[in-house]
C-alpha cells in the first residue's frame, strides 16, 4: 500500500519546470517582438481619432436662438419721462425728453430681433413724478411675453433700471 501511495502522489517536477520555461520564453519572445508595439501604436493610434471625433461633434445645448424683445416705460398721469437708455450687447441708445423730440408715456422701442448670443439687455428710465402716488414703470418683454418689471412709486425725479442676460437662468 505504501508503493501504490508514493506512485499516486509522484509528480515529474522535471517536466512541469520545462513547460513553465517555454511558456516564459515565449511571452517573453511575444513582448519583445515588433508586434507588441504595431497593437500599442494602434490602439494609441484609434483613442486619439475616437477623442478627435467627439470633440468635434456639435452640441446642440449651446445653440443660440433669436428672440423678439421690446422695451416700454410707463408714467401715471402728470409724469414726464425724462430720458431712456436701452442697451442691447455692447450697442447703447440715449433719448431724451426735448422739444425737438418729445417722449411721450407710455413710450415702447417697438418689437425688434437679438439674437442670445448678445447675452445682455439693459434698460434704464427716469422721470418727473407730480406727487406722492405717482408711478414709474418699465418693462422688458422677450417673446411677447413679460421677462422683467420694476415699478417706482413717489414724487419728484423718480429711477429705474432692469439688467437681464439671457446667459443667466
Amino acid at each position: 500500500m505504501e508503493i501504490f501511495h508514493k506512485s499516486y502522489f509522484y509528480i515529474n517536477k522535471k517536466l512541469i519546470f520545462e513547460t513553465l520555461k517555454n511558456l516564459f520564453g515565449e511571452m517573453k519572445q511575444f513582448y519583445n517582438s515588433k508586434s507588441l508595439l504595431r497593437l500599442s501604436f494602434l490602439f494609441v493610434l484609434l483613442f486619439s481619432v475616437i477623442t478627435v471625433v467627439n470633440s468635434c461633434k456639435k452640441d446642440d445645448d449651446e445653440e443660440f436662438q433669436d428672440h423678439v424683445v421690446q422695451f416700454e416705460v410707463k408714467t401715471t398721469a402728470g409724469g414726464n419721462i425724462i430720458s431712456v437708455v436701452t442697451q442691447v450687447g455692447t450697442t447703447k441708445t440715449d433719448i431724451f425728453n426735448t422739444p425737438q423730440s418729445p417722449v411721450t408715456s407710455p413710450w415702447t422701442s417697438g418689437e425688434f430681433f437679438v439674437n442670445s448670443s448678445q447675452a445682455q439687455l439693459n434698460l434704464d428710465a427716469n422721470a418727473s413724478m407730480p406727487d406722492d402716488n405717482s408711478e414709474l414703470t418699465i418693462t422688458l418683454y422677450i417673446d411677447g411675453e413679460v421677462a422683467r418689471t420694476v415699478k417706482k412709486k413717489g414724487k419728484g425725479v423718480l429711477v429705474a433700471s432692469i439688467d437681464y442676460s439671457f446667459l443667466e437662468p
